[in-house]
This record gives C-alpha cells, sequence and structure tokens, in this order.
C-alpha cells in the first residue's frame, strides 16, 4: 500500500476525532457562554463567570479527549503502521484499530504513561539545544537555540507518533522496551527522518493560509451580526483590567477581529490535526518504521543514551530492573 492509500483506509478515524473535537469546542465554548449570560444578570460582570466557564469547559473537555479521542488516534497510528510494515488493512479498520490498542494498553492509564515518557524524551533534547544555543552565543545565541527548539517541537509531534507506531509494531517486546528502542532509532537515523522537514512545514503553511483563512471570514462574519455583545464584552474587559489593558479591546471592530482570528487559529488546529498532519505522518511513519526495522538498535546503543535524556535513563532502568 502507498502512502495515499493507507491514509484513505484510516481516514475514518480522522473524522470520528474531527466530531469529538468540534464537540469538546462546543461545549467549552458553551460553558464560558452560559457562564457569562449568568454572571452578567446576576452581577453586572459576566466576565466573573466567564472565567468559571472556562474552568468548567477545559475539565469537561479534557475529560472528553482524553478518555475517547486518544483511542481514535493511537488506533489511527497503530493501523498506519500495519499497513507500512504488512502493506495491507483490514475491512474493519476501525475495530482492528480499537482491539489493537487495548491490547497494548490495557488502561488509559498505560497509555499516557508511555506517551508521557516519549514526549519527555524529545522534549529534553529540544532544551539542551536551546541551552547550547545560550552558552555558545549569549541572549543571541539564545534566540537562535530557542528557534531552533521550537522547530524542534513540531517535529518532535510526529516523533512521538512515530514512536509509538514503533510500540505497535513491536508488539512481542514491552511497550518501555519498544520505547526507548524507538527513542534510539531517531538518533541513528535521524538525517534520513528530517529530510521530512520540508513536507511537515510546507503543508503545514498552506493549510493554515488555506483553513485559517476561510474560518477567519467565516467567524468574522458571524460576530459582525452581534456588535453590542463585543462592545459590552469589551467594556467589561477595560473596567476589569483598567489601564492594564491595551487601548483596542475597547474598539468593537478590533476586537471582532481578534476574536475572529483565535477562532479561526482553533478551527484551523482541528482541522489540521483531523486531515492533514494524518497525511503528513504517513511518509514520515514510513521513514520511520523502515530505518528502524532491519537496524533495530542494540543494547549497547540504548545504553549510550542514558546520558542524553534522564527520562530515559529512568525508563532503561526500569524495563532492565
Amino acid at each position: 500500500m502507498n502512502n495515499k492509500e493507507i491514509y484513505k483506509k484510516t481516514l475514518g478515524f480522522s473524522i470520528r476525532r474531527l466530531l469529538w473535537d468540534v464537540l469538546a469546542f462546543i461545549v467549552f465554548v458553551a460553558a464560558i457562554f452560559i457562564g457569562f449570560l449568568i454572571s452578567d444578570k446576576a452581577t453586572g460582570n459576566g466576565l466573573i463567570g466567564a472565567g468559571i466557564g472556562i474552568v468548567i469547559g477545559l475539565v469537561v473537555v479534557v475529560i472528553m479527549l482524553r478518555f475517547v479521542s486518544y483511542s481514535y488516534k493511537a488506533g489511527q497510528i497503530a493501523m498506519m503502521t500495519k499497513g507500512v510494515v504488512e502493506g495491507k488493512l483490514p475491512e474493519d479498520v476501525i475495530g482492528a484499530g480499537k482491539k489493537v490498542v487495548k491490547e497494548r494498553f490495557t488502561t488509559v492509564a498505560a497509555y499516557f504513561a508511555i506517551t508521557g515518557v516519549i514526549k519527555g524524551i524529545f522534549r529534553q533534547i529540544g532544551r539542551g539545544i536551546t541551552a547550547i544555543g545560550q552558552s555558545i552565543g549569549g541572549d543571541t545565541g539564545g534566540t537562535v537555540g530557542s528557534t531552533i527548539s521550537a522547530v524542534i517541537d513540531t517535529v518532535i509531534a510526529y516523533l512521538c507518533d512515530c514512536c509509538l507506531g514503533w510500540v505497535f509494531y513491536r508488539k512481542d517486546k514491552k511497550a518501555g522496551k519498544a520505547t526507548l528502542e524507538g527513542a534510539a532509532i531517531f538518533f541513528k537515523h535521524g538525517k534520513t527522518l528530517l529530510k521530512n522537514l520540508g513536507r511537515i512545514f510546507g503543508m503545514s503553511l498552506v493549510s493554515f493560509l488555506i483553513i485559517g483563512g476561510i474560518y477567519f471570514g467565516i467567524f468574522f462574519g458571524i460576530f459582525h451580526c452581534f456588535p453590542d455583545a463585543f462592545a459590552t464584552l469589551g467594556k467589561e474587559i477595560v473596567e476589569t483590567g483598567g489601564s492594564d489593558v491595551p487601548a483596542w479591546i475597547s474598539d468593537v471592530n478590533t476586537l471582532i477581529i481578534f476574536c475572529s482570528a483565535i477562532s479561526g487559529i482553533i478551527f484551523w488546529s482541528i482541522l489540521h490535526s483531523a486531515f492533514v498532519r494524518p497525511f503528513i505522518l504517513v511518509g514520515v511513519l514510513r521513514n520511520f518504521i523502515n530505518s528502524g526495522k532491519d537496524d533495530i538498535p542494540s543494547e549497547k546503543a540504548l545504553s549510550e543514551l542514558d546520558g542524553k535524556s534522564k527520562k530515559f535513563a529512568k525508563l532503561h532502568s526500569e524495563v532492565d530492573a
């Protein structure tokens, strides 16, 4: 199967994640809106209720995404890995993906424990690069290091998914051991894997301009129908924040543009994550799996990485115990 075929076969996961993410977004916005209205009528200050709504909305959204959305993401990566390695996928891709996730991670806690370690390992590398830049060139070096680290953060997101794919591929090994191997593969074949940078950033930029631009226009049109609501919001923000609040907050049109931009970015993030990112990931994952399956990291290679990441060394010691 080529990348496009794998992407199409696993698209059902993306659609389900999208529906779930949109539902979570609606719940979040509804909690803020309801809190604002109730507080505005009761106390005359809707911001207090909006703040409470944000807290409640975040709690509900985290629960929704943590206990449901994760299974679709993990299932999609598992099936992508299967398609890359075996060259075929079952008819019931969704069911097969869920089954593999349950077999590999018996609980939600086990899944997040491994993914947390994976992210921790690669993020420590990113912070290390920033520190090197600062030590070489002071503030200028730190800026360079921070810029490089920001780029790496984007790459890390893909590496984490690829490492998770490796965990599914190495189903005969414990998840912890497979995680260590996945991290080691990046160090051994980093140059091969980083050739995907152009694909990652190029397609991400195009999707941001197109999707973000479209939804900015949609929300701009919607918000312009409620100028009084934004005038009230701007007034209450200024009254609450006083002199620390930027002057443009009190301008209705500017506030509408700002809220439209934020909403556009949120919807771009949701759609990009659901549809564009998986398409990019298939190609990156194929390179990752192919780089490692014929040259699986040895115990010596794993030991050499203990000094690069405390999280890696900790997991390594736990696996060997």
